[in-house]
């Protein structure tokens, strides 16, 4: 009887929703509802207003770019890059210009500012910008701090290019205050991209805001701290003593209160470590008396008993709970901790979620499911741990450590955004060396970076481009320059041989230099003003390996083959002969510079050494200009510079090979250029170089080493016929 009701029920809603589906059909096209007209189009309603009402027509096939110019549509919270941004802006390249500051602004936003003005991107011409970001500081739109800018509105309406914010970057950490602390910015945006911290993703518009890192203020300008697992020596077994840790702030009410006042229910004072404290803000005791929140003492108690810093170096799993806004300063500590963090924060858009994987670097955890995350965090297998903890490292020493590298992965995002034909994967953006080091300039071929050979399987080319630095008149056919291309020349992986003619008198004539070489000889003569274009990637350099020589190196061909083949086991790293090295020096209080021959060297000198055709790219395009103008400034310490980005960028020492110390020719007294190496102001610029260039880093990035690669076979006592390089062996240190 009851199925039979059932049945009958079924047949009756069936018919219901057959008639109803008909009437619609059968509607008129045109109908009037209150006053207003509807259209229907291919099943979907459209209204729009009486033509009396507005005096533009009633257009609505108009684009959307066509509408926003008419007024037509004023909502942006569906802003994306082809509907909200000129890119006829950005025909010049992606150009950033700084409107001039007239009012008072933060530490931070000077950070931001100040990192924005150093980049390559950089112009102080409106006229050929793509992007415009605010002098005025929007950092901070909590009313009751005392960084808060009044008035906003009307100072940004102010601005000569505002335009509605089209082509804007507006920068911001806090929004909203006590109780509610909403989400949104309390001033009006028009069609500015917004790069916002503890952006949710109900209001996050994708492939046009950026969700922004928050930062604390004494986060460092340039460098950063390096990475707990890349300074600590005990990074095997990857389990840590403590499974999951935390340790902060509970509130007793508002917003944020429920997910931290809740875990004290999976502490287990073993190895789930999670700690929180009502000692906050002025009047907590009262709070807490008002609120018989009889905990209170207990867990300030528990509290004391663990430093945060050891808990958090010393935990697998760090819990990111939300604090009052979806984001907390947690999140970066987590990451240079090497603790592997545990999101506790529904809806959070994470930090540059459009080209970072966070897949590869966190575990996610739901509010509403506290109790599970014990299971989550011992659920991963052991062999992911390692992993998962040193991707936390590359992100952050490549993305977050500074607030130099935050504001230039965000310019980053906005120009792959832009140039679309020079964008950067996933791949790109979450493996060694990571985006600001892969201009797709360069090559749109993962394969052509040398960073990537091992990994695709890829052979490295045999032959090599020499690249010989003149700067002495040739008047011998005995001169150290033609001495040096014949021995060249005898090489058998020699493609091509590049003079950099940068000498005041002309180069010889074409029938002085030695003939039947059996190798072309490129003389570059033109625009070699500087020092630096020796390190130019001139259109003649075809082969990876860039052999580059000082005129008067005095190498056998021996040696010089031995350096490409050790070159080609590491075609990411500089190698070569002349050794140098850094310390810090305690009475001066600075780093120095030293040429005196030891075990341990920091630094392998351009004037002798092999490398891969991408950092001259990479020196030419992709360095800040104070580092090149200082060194074009002083006409020296460009082999120092070059040692310095390549270290910087692949986070490993050059290799030296043999036992060479001596790699240039015999010093004569009437040769300025030679004397040029025993003269002591050429030194101190140097040591003043070193200074200069971890001040622009941010920190020191060469590494010391005691590696010295020697053939095989090197000075064993067996028949010279067993040997490959016979040369070296006779050569005098």
């Amino acid at each position: 009887m009851q199925a039979k009701k059932r049945y009958t029920t079924a047949v009756i809603c069936g018919f219901i929703l057959v008639l109803l589906y008909l009437g619609v059909k059968n509607l008129p096209n045109h109908f009037i509802d209150n006053g207003r007209h509807f259209s229907i189009e291919n099943g979907e309603f459209l209204s729009f207003l009486d033509a009396s009402d507005y005096s533009f027509g009633e257009d609505l096939h108009m684009s959307p770019r066509a509408r926003r110019s008419t007024g037509f549509d004023t909502d942006y919270t569906k802003c994306r890059m082809e509907t909200c941004f000129d890119y006829s802006k950005c025909r010049n390249g992606f150009k950033v210009y700084v409107y001039p500051r007239e009012d008072k602004i933060s530490h931070s936003y000077n950070k931001i500012i100040s990192s924005i003005q150093e980049s390559r991107f950089h112009t102080s011409d409106p006229n050929e910008a793509c992007l415009f970001i605010l002098a005025l500081d929007t950092l901070d739109r909590d009313v009751l701090s005392a960084d808060m800018i009044q008035d906003i509105d009307m100072k940004i309406s102010k601005l000569p290019h505002w335009n509605n914010g089209i082509n804007h970057l507006v920068f911001n950490l806090y929004s909203g205050t006590w109780p509610d602390y909403v989400l949104n910015v309390d001033f009006n945006l028009g069609q500015a991209m917004l790069a916002k911290a503890s952006m949710s993703t109900n209001t996050f518009r994708p492939n046009f805001d950026i969700s922004f890192p928050l930062f604390a203020k004494d986060h460092p300008q340039k460098g950063g701290e390096r990475g707990h697992l890349y300074t600590s020596t005990n990074n095997i077994p990857p389990l840590r003593y403590y499974l999951l840790g935390f340790k902060g702030k509970r509130y007793l009410t508002g917003i944020g209160s429920e997910t931290r006042n809740s875990l004290y229910h999976i502490h287990n004072k073993k190895d789930i470590i999670l700690l929180t404290t009502c000692r906050h803000g002025k009047n907590w005791q009262k709070t807490a008396k008002k609120l018989n929140d009889t905990r209170c003492d207990k867990d300030n108690e528990e509290y004391d008993k663990y430093d945060y810093k050891k808990l958090l170096y010393n935990a697998t799993f760090c819990l990111v709970p939300r604090g009052r806004r979806l984001g907390s300063f947690r999140f970066l500590e987590v990451l240079q901790a090497g603790c592997i963090p545990v999101l506790l924060s529904n809806g959070w858009e994470l930090p540059f979620s459009e080209v970072i994987d966070w897949n590869k670097a966190a575990m996610w955890g739901d509010e509403r499911l506290l109790f599970q995350v014990p299971s989550i965090v011992r659920s991963v297998a052991h062999s992911e741990l390692l992993a998962l903890r040193q991707q936390t490292q590359f992100l952050w020493d490549t993305y977050f450590s500074s607030v130099d590298k935050i504001v230039s992965s965000t310019l980053e995002i906005i120009k792959d955004r832009v140039l679309q034909h020079l964008s950067r994967d996933q791949v790109m953006w979450n493996t060694l060396p990571g985006s600001p080091w892969l201009l797709r300039e360069f090559s749109d071929n993962l394969a052509a970076f040398p960073f990537f050979y091992n990994q695709l399987g890829r052979e490295v080319g045999e032959k090599f481009t020499a690249v010989i630095y003149a700067t002495t008149p040739v008047t011998l056919s005995s001169s150290p320059l033609f001495r040096l291309i014949r021995t060249i020349a005898k090489s058998a992986y020699i493609h091509k041989m590049i003079v950099i003619w940068h000498c005041d008198v002309a180069p010889p004539p074409s029938h002085r230099w030695p003939a039947d070489l059996g190798v072309p000889v490129v003389v570059k003569t033109r625009n070699i003003k500087t020092i630096s274009s020796r390190f130019y990637p001139y259109q003649e350099i075809e082969t990876d390996a860039v052999f580059g020589f000082d005129e008067d190196v005095i190498l056998t061909t021996d040696e010089i083959d031995f350096a490409l083949s050790v070159w080609r086991e590491f075609p990411e790293r500089i190698v070569g002969y002349p050794a140098r090295s850094h310390h810090w020096d305690e009475a001066k209080n600075r780093w120095s510079y030293s040429s005196r021959w030891s075990n341990e060297y920091s630094m392998v000198l351009t004037g002798a050494s092999i490398y891969h055709r991408y950092y001259n790219f990479l020196y030419t395009n992709g360095l800040g200009t104070m580092l090149t103008r200082s060194v074009d400034d002083t006409q020296n310490c460009e082999d120092i510079l070059m040692n310095f980005l390549v270290s910087h960028v692949t986070k490993l020492p050059p290799i030296k090979v043999t036992h060479r110390k001596l790699y240039r020719e015999v010093l004569l007294p009437n040769n300025s250029k030679n004397n040029l190496w025993s003269d002591s102001f050429h030194f101190s610029q140097r040591q003043i170089c070193i200074e200069t260039f971890a001040n622009e880093f941010g920190y020191m990035p060469l590494i010391r080493s005691k590696l010295r690669m020697d053939p095989i076979l090197f000075k064993d006592p067996v028949s010279n016929l067993r040997k490959k390089y016979k040369q070296i062996e006779l050569v005098n240190t």
